[in-house]
């Protein structure tokens, strides 16, 4: 089992402590918060000051002058009050590199106890396109998922789309009003119903808000839509006809949009897959005295002793009797419970959702729905803005369409190229290829720059900046890969180098690589316990620019040592390597050349 590298060198430090008469627990060392100084540190001596009535650098004094000859570190020094700073030694941050470069993960060690997680993380609604809020559940969720599974965890993901609530039931009240005649509405037809839809995905996205308009300022139409939508839930077959239909033309579409995000589920469950558990579920929320009737509706009391402000009742069926997304929400854990088993279920959505799940999930703990054990987890995405700050709009202020995002980026993606190209003197590359290089490139700018930003915090959209080939981009990191894979090739095309031990590293720019490299294990489990992307984003970032110092300071091809010029090779194998994992992990790929 390899030990992540804070945790090795702690070892080193405690055993100091330890032998110097001190609590072993006191030499727990964290990377330095004044990199200028030293890039280890270890505060310990501070904390057992007061415990064993010292001053701290005398402490600190003490376990420095054990440390004297210690294999991990070429320089520790004990500074007022009672600081350590530690520098790693670089031959043994060469050896512990090494190891890394020969397992599998790079250092990432399976957990001991792996779990079982699904993650919902859709959200989309069929008959509706995808838009711009829908970008940031569908690429964090991706990205989160990918992470739990690098991290050695199963994870099941699950789009849950909304395919059975009042959109359902608008946009066959508006066929209705349109198509009077389609077999669909004759309730007294028996017969086979058409296998092909009456309509097109784009009709879809004309009638849909044509008929949510209608809803806000037309009451009687809003009864109509209100009485469809119960009808098709109580099995009406013309009406359950049409919804298949509805169904199968709006999935074909989700998943070919989906798929340019380089999102994947493993589940197209939708709510309508909960419904048949519905009714058992509410008669024993009935029958336990969990619900009760209020206003004519069934609600779940979910308030708690100790609640600092209150909380609104979970209502689990409406006055008609129709089903709402906190019934849906119910019965899909229930579903998830009985069929999937998980250890933790998590929902990503906007954060202003969170009341709605607070609910759910007290609803389903109290009137258990899921056992004690299974984690239940809510997390909140901030919004997407526009340069002025407000939430992010096209120009004419309508809500930006997904596909026509992507496709916006990846057109600057493609002029940048061809500037990239004409600066550098160089044959324009053919335009099937150059068209795929700006997709690979203009989705590593577009999930990049949405994930290098805390899930929970809102971010300016700014296609200037995530497409830019310098700074904290994407582009930047893909330009960073495609200049290794050309050294790799160039050097495959001189016979290739064999792997070689690391050698001695230079101090500066050689051995801050090293240093980065080793805080990889480190990163994956950090990413996944707080289900934070940007942490591999930052450690990309770091990884970037030590590499790029590097090589701009470093004869890689030209280096006349060939022990040297192998170790080089090799190093520069691993950074491709682990660079390739992350990316991954954020859910985009790099192309060849740039």
């Amino acid at each position: 089992m390899m030990k992540k590298f804070l945790e090795q060198i702690s070892e080193e430090v405690m055993a100091a402590f330890a032998q110097a008469g001190y609590d072993a627990a006191l030499g727990r060392v964290s990377v330095s918060n004044r990199p200028d100084l030293c890039k280890y540190q270890c505060n310990g001596a501070m904390a057992g000051a007061k415990k064993y009535g010292k001053k701290p650098i005398d402490i600190a004094n003490e376990v420095a002058a054990g440390l004297q000859n210690s294999k991990a570190f070429s320089s520790v020094e004990a500074v007022m009050p009672g600081f350590l700073n530690l520098k790693a030694d670089g031959a043994y941050l060469a050896s512990y590199v090494e190891e890394m470069l020969h397992t599998e993960k790079y250092g990432v060690e399976a957990p001991a106890q792996p779990k079982k997680i699904v993650i919902d993380y859709g959200g989309a609604n069929v008959a509706k396109p995808l838009h711009v809020g829908h970008l940031r559940p569908a690429i964090i969720g991706e990205s989160i998922k990918r992470i739990a599974r690098y991290a050695g965890h199963e994870v099941i993901g699950d789009v849950h789309l909304g395919d059975w609530g009042m959109p359902m039931g608008q946009v066959i009240t508006e066929l209705g009003e349109r198509y009077p005649e389609l077999v669909y509405f004759d309730e007294d037809y028996e017969g086979e119903y058409p296998a092909e839809a009456p309509f097109t995905i784009a009709d879809l996205e004309e009638i849909y808000p044509t008929a949510s308009g209608k809803c806000k300022n037309d009451e009687e139409y809003r009864k109509k839509a209100l009485k469809a939508t119960l009808e098709l839930q109580q099995g009406r077959r013309g009406y359950r006809a049409l919804w298949k239909h509805i169904l199968n033309v709006s999935v074909t579409d989700l998943k070919k949009n989906y798929g340019s995000l380089g999102v994947d589920f493993d589940l197209w469950m939708g709510e309508s897959d909960a419904d048949p558990l519905i009714p058992d579920m509410i008669a024993q929320m009935k029958e336990k005295g969990y619900a009760v009737l209020s206003e004519g509706a069934l609600v779940v009391d979910i308030s708690r002793e100790g609640d600092k402000k209150e909380l609104p009742p979970c209502i689990v069926q409406k006055s008609d009797g129709s089903s709402n997304y906190e019934t849906t929400d119910l019965a899909t854990i229930q579903w998830r419970e009985r069929e999937l088993k998980p250890d933790h279920i998590i929902y990503i959505t906007d954060k202003r959702q969170e009341l709605h799940f607070t609910q759910v999930f007290r609803c389903a703990r109290k009137c258990g729905l899921v056992r004690e054990s299974t984690e239940l987890e809510f997390l909140g995405n901030g919004t997407i803005n526009g340069p002025d700050g407000g939430p992010f709009k096209t120009r004419d202020g309508g809500v930006p369409r997904l596909e026509f995002m992507v496709k916006e980026i990846e057109d600057h993606m493609l002029k940048r190229l061809r500037e990239n190209e004409k600066s550098r003197g160089e044959e324009p590359q053919p335009e099937e290829t150059a068209r795929q290089t700006a997709r690979i490139t203009a989705l590593a700018a577009l999930k990049y720059g949405d994930l290098s930003n805390q899930l929970s915090k809102d971010y300016i959209y700014d296609v200037e900046r995530f497409t830019a080939s310098e700074g904290d981009t994407g582009p930047y990191l893909l330009y960073t890969m495609a200049r290794i894979k050309s050294i790799l090739r160039k050097d495959a095309e001189a016979g290739g180098t064999k792997d070689a031990a690391l050698g001695l590293p230079e101090e500066g720019a050689h051995k801050a690589l090293l240093r980065s490299i080793t805080s990889f294990s480190q990163m994956v489990e950090s990413a996944y316990q707080e289900r934070a992307p940007h942490k591999v984003c930052a450690f990309l970032y770091q990884l970037a620019n030590d590499f790029n110092s590097f090589y701009h300071g470093t004869k890689i091809l030209t280096e006349p040592d060939e022990a040297k010029k192998a170790g080089y090779i090799t190093l520069l194998r691993g950074v491709l390597g682990i660079m390739e994992d992350s990316i991954a992990m954020l859910g985009f790929e790099a192309p060849e050349r740039m």
